[in-house]
């Protein structure tokens, strides 16, 4: 392992990375195994994370991540744009599409859905805020890593603007297109996205959309 690496403080991270949306309180058996880690290892951690509040243990014995957690996400938040900020653009999306909003930003390798406005359809895209998923695929996340990297994805499927269209690349049933969001610096602050099931929010519906999407994106420049 490299010198700048510190083998106790990972595994304790490895722990806290264990939680997920599917995953919110868990036994010492089962963060046992999503970490790989020896019982008596993640009781060792736990114990120190509790200290500090970034691990909490219930009446029955589960785990859950504690209000430390919340705390520095709140921080996180406010190195981007606020909730009151982006609200009425994701707001104002929904009602022109119909489509759910959403706002990502970079997070080193990953994306993470910061705010989200949801479809009022039955069947839509819904998801928790602070998701995290790769740069890979997605629209946003495409968007995320062309402009984080200085345009080193082809060109190729962008407007003049940085719109992108994913069909079915996250999930294979929705559809999404995405465009940069920058301050009036052009520093990149995230990725506005409109999502939708792909059998409503086609091609010639997500072409009439986009223009609508980066003249909301431009608003909120800073």
């Amino acid at each position: 392992m490299p010198s700048d690496r510190t083998e106790a403080v990972e595994r304790a991270l490895s722990i806290l990375q264990a939680f997920s949306n599917d995953y919110t309180r868990m036994t010492l058996t089962q963060l046992a195994n999503e970490t790989g880690l020896h019982k008596s290892t993640v009781l060792r951690l736990t114990n120190s994370l509790a200290i500090y509040g970034f691990i909490q243990r219930d009446s029955a014995g589960r785990f859950s991540v504690g209000p430390s957690v919340w705390r520095l996400g709140m921080l996180f938040r406010r190195n981007f744009l606020t909730r009151e900020t982006v609200a009425p653009a994701l707001n104002a999306l929904v009602e022109a599409t119909g489509e759910t909003a959403s706002f990502y930003v970079l997070a080193e390798d990953q994306r993470v859905c910061l705010y989200r406005q949801v479809s009022p359809h039955v069947v839509r895209v819904h998801g928790e805020e602070g998701i995290r998923l790769n740069l890979s695929t997605g629209a946003s996340g495409r968007v995320l890593y062309h402009f984080s990297t200085g345009g080193t994805l082809p060109a190729e499927g962008f407007t003049a603007a940085g719109s992108v269209h994913s069909v079915g690349e996250t999930i294979p049933d929705i559809s999404s297109i995405a465009t940069p969001v920058f301050s009036k610096v052009g520093e990149l602050l995230g990725a506005l996205v409109v999502s939708g099931v792909r059998t409503r929010f086609t091609e010639e519906v997500r072409n009439k959309a986009i223009p609508i999407l980066e003249r909301v994106a431009c608003s909120l420049r800073e």
